[in-house]
């Protein structure tokens, strides 16, 4: 897939009038910027085809037997319902339209100039929420490494602190539940596929991050890699053993061995 197919906004047209459907799929087409992932001929088929292909847009009439486009919207209405642009006949809908935050309302014949305005508000849309989807993910990822609550990160971005230098804590979720890790109580860390496993007195908390951001919000002169997949707490360490192989084992004062790998051995040695 090039670069220019994953900027394409996905779509399905959604008419009884199997004409429109092409003469439709015709004009987006020669407009570009929209993939035509499916035709439906009716509501049922398009409520299988949103749940199964979650485009971005719909291209959706409104009178149509069974199920009108209004009634669609309705049964379909959650996280799973695409961006909606109206196409009718009708002009009498509009203001419903509207009701229901539909992007644009086009009256057949569809304008080539209408639909490319159409067109460029769905594709403004999607930008936004794609901007406010990835701000939640760094505020979620932000309240998970620091402890804090959304309102206190947002008031420590807008004064311009940094983040990283305030946590005490770890606020790890578990389901509905957040556990919240005093950063002095971690003993150690280690990786587990996509998520890492914090140990802090006795108890593993599992939590959803990578090593490099856990590393770079950890205390350097405290935690310390000791491997490409272990952080480790050096005020935890009892003892440090080599082996014939090589190898070493840092024993900690929970009980726990750990191994220490020689390309790290370098970087921590003087802190021993």
């Amino acid at each position: 897939m090039t670069q220019n197919d994953q900027q394409k906004l996905t779509a399905l047209i959604v008419d009884d009038e199997e004409l429109a459907r092409k003469g439709l799929a015709m004009r987006l087409e020669e407009l570009g910027g929209v993939d035509v992932l499916k035709h439906c001929k009716n509501g049922r088929e398009a409520i299988e085809a949103i749940i199964e292909f979650e485009p971005d847009v719909v291209f959706l009439d409104i009178q149509m037997p069974g199920m009108t486009g209004f009634e669609l919207i309705s049964e379909i209405q959650g996280d799973v319902m695409p961006m909606v642009i109206f196409v009718t006949a009708y002009d009498a809908f509009a203001v419903d339209a509207f009701d229901v935050h539909a992007i644009d309302y086009l009256l057949k014949p569809v304008e080539k100039e209408r639909l490319a305005d159409a067109i460029s508000k769905a594709t403004q849309v999607r930008e936004q929420h794609s901007a406010l989807h990835e701000k939640r993910k760094l505020l979620d990822l932000a309240v998970s490494l620091t402890g804090k609550s959304s309102a206190a990160i947002g008031e420590l971005l807008a004064s311009g602190e940094d983040l990283l230098e305030q946590a005490d804590r770890l606020a790890i979720k578990d389901g509905s539940s957040i556990t919240f890790v005093p950063v002095h109580d971690i003993d150690w860390i280690d990786a587990a596929g996509d998520y890492m496993c914090v140990h802090a007195k006795g108890v593993t908390h599992i939590m959803r991050t990578t090593m490099k951001e856990l590393e770079a919000r950890l205390d350097p002169s405290i935690f310390q890699r000791v491997h490409r997949s272990t952080i480790v707490n050096l005020e935890r360490v009892e003892k440090v053993s080599s082996h014939i192989n090589g190898e070493f084992h840092l024993t900690l004062s929970c009980g726990s061995s750990l191994k220490m790998s020689r390309s790290y051995k370098e970087k921590v040695k003087h802190f021993f």
